[in-house]
């Protein structure tokens, strides 16, 4: 097998890994209808502060359609504020409220609470170590810019 190949291979893997990962995350949500990109949007706000709804489309890599339905449904449970924009009337500056905040804690300490009894209950010491330099090089990867620069042959 050659470099090329191999490194589609090992990519193709932890992707794989990955999808199922986040899949068994999200099987530990409470049922309380926020969904994946609810619980981002309200992420980002909460890390970020009030944004546009154009800011959060653009941060998210969402569509606009898809980002005015999961606000529509954020602001109808009461989960993110809205309030016309100081400088421009016309657009509105969305903000996470107390249960928006309340729900993204209920959602991250569900994930967590899980992952690390399943990584006591599965992983050595040494390969939870593992983990941890495992996931300093995703995040790595995470911020890795559009269009990486090739390693030569």
């Amino acid at each position: 097998m050659n470099r090329s190949s191999s490194l589609n291979e090992q990519a193709r893997s932890l992707r794989a890994a990955l999808a199922r990962l986040n899949r068994r995350l999200r099987a530990e949500d409470e049922d309380d209808g926020v969904g994946s990109t609810g619980l981002s949007l309200l992420g980002r706000l909460l890390r970020d502060g009030p944004a546009s709804a154009t800011t959060l489309a653009t941060q998210e890599r969402l569509q606009p359609q898809s980002l005015t339905r999961t606000l529509q449904a954020l602001e109808k449970r009461a989960l993110i504020g809205r309030a016309a924009d100081a400088s421009d009337r016309r657009r509105s500056t969305i903000t996470i409220t107390a249960a928006g905040v309340n729900a993204l804690r209920r959602s991250v300490l569900s994930r967590e609470s899980w992952l690390a009894r399943a990584m006591l209950a599965t992983l050595t010491p040494t390969e939870r170590d593992l983990l941890v330099i495992a996931t300093t090089l995703l995040d790595r990867l995470a911020d890795a810019p559009p269009e990486p620069v090739e390693e030569p042959m």
